[in-house]
C-alpha cells in the first residue's frame, strides 16, 4: 500500500516552468512504476509521463515530449515532473499515480492516486 501527496502546482505565465513533486509513504515505493496524469475541466484524465521503478525507463505523451521531464529519487520516495516552456493548454489538475508498468497510458491500470495539484498557465 502506498499513499501519494502531490505539491508544486501554481499559477505561471506561458513559457515559464514549474516542478511538481509527489511524495509517497510506505515501504513499497520502489515496487511501483510511477506516472503523472492530468485532467482539464470537461476532459478525460490523460497520461503525461511515466517512469519505471528504477528510473531507467521513461515515457512521455506526445504533447509534452521535449518540454517535461519525469524523474524519481527512491531514497526520498519522491517522483518529480519538471515542466518547461509551459503553454496555456497545459492547464489542468496534475495527479501522480503508482502502477505496474511505466508506459501504461490507461488511468484505470494504476493502483494508487494522489489528490492532485492545480497547474494554471496564463497566456
Amino acid at each position: 500500500q502506498v499513499q501519494l501527496v502531490e505539491s508544486g502546482g501554481g499559477l505561471v505565465q506561458a513559457g515559464g516552468s514549474l516542478r511538481l513533486s509527489c511524495e509517497a509513504s510506505g515501504r513499497s515505493f520502489t515496487s511501483y512504476a510511477m506516472g503523472w496524469f492530468r485532467q482539464a475541466p470537461g476532459k478525460e484524465r490523460e497520461f503525461v509521463a511515466g517512469i519505471s521503478w528504477s528510473g531507467g525507463s521513461t515515457d512521455y505523451a506526445a504533447a509534452v515530449k521535449g518540454r517535461f521531464t519525469i524523474s524519481r529519487d527512491n531514497a526520498k520516495n519522491t517522483v518529480y515532473l519538471q515542466m518547461n516552456r509551459l503553454k496555456a493548454e497545459d492547464t489542468a489538475v496534475y495527479y501522480c499515480a503508482a502502477g505496474f508498468y511505466y508506459s501504461d497510458y490507461v488511468a484505470k491500470e494504476y493502483d494508487h492516486w494522489g489528490q492532485g495539484t492545480q497547474v494554471t498557465v496564463s497566456s
